[in-house]
């Protein structure tokens, strides 16, 4: 009678845990896909971004990019992305600094190492190798 208990308490106590988080995950995703429309930025689940175009029922058009559009199914949206900024703004873009590239004349070489200048510098240390 007690090990009939302990795999009932086993099982509820997988459920809550397991199952029921999972279940809840696949209905948001799926009311995420089931409500994406016309001008909603996605994620394809082959890793493409696009814009749907246009809606077709179950399929969608997604314009990957300018002038080139794919058919689909709503089952290969991965993600509905949300808008770029507020309000639908794009974000602001900070200017960095440059980036310099280093001299690579001035460049120590560090690990006592030497550089091989050469044919019998390299035989020399090929044969150190050894």
């Amino acid at each position: 009678m007690s090990f009939l208990i302990v795999m009932v308490l086993l099982l509820v106590v997988m459920y809550v845990l397991m199952i029921r988080p999972q279940r809840q995950r696949q209905r948001d995703q799926q009311s995420m896909i089931d409500g994406a429309g016309v001008g909603d930025d996605i994620l394809t689940s082959g890793g493409i971004y696009g814009t749907i175009t246009r809606v077709e029922g179950d399929d969608v058009v997604v314009e990957i990019a300018e002038g080139t559009s794919v058919h689909m199914t709503r089952r290969g949206i991965a993600a509905v992305l949300p808008p770029e900024g507020e309000d639908g703004e794009e974000p602001e873009i900070v200017d960095a600094e440059p980036f310099e590239e280093p001299d690579l004349d001035e460049v120590p070489v560090t690990g006592g190492e030497e550089p091989v200048t050469g044919q019998s510098d390299a035989e020399t240390a090929a044969a150190d190798r050894r």
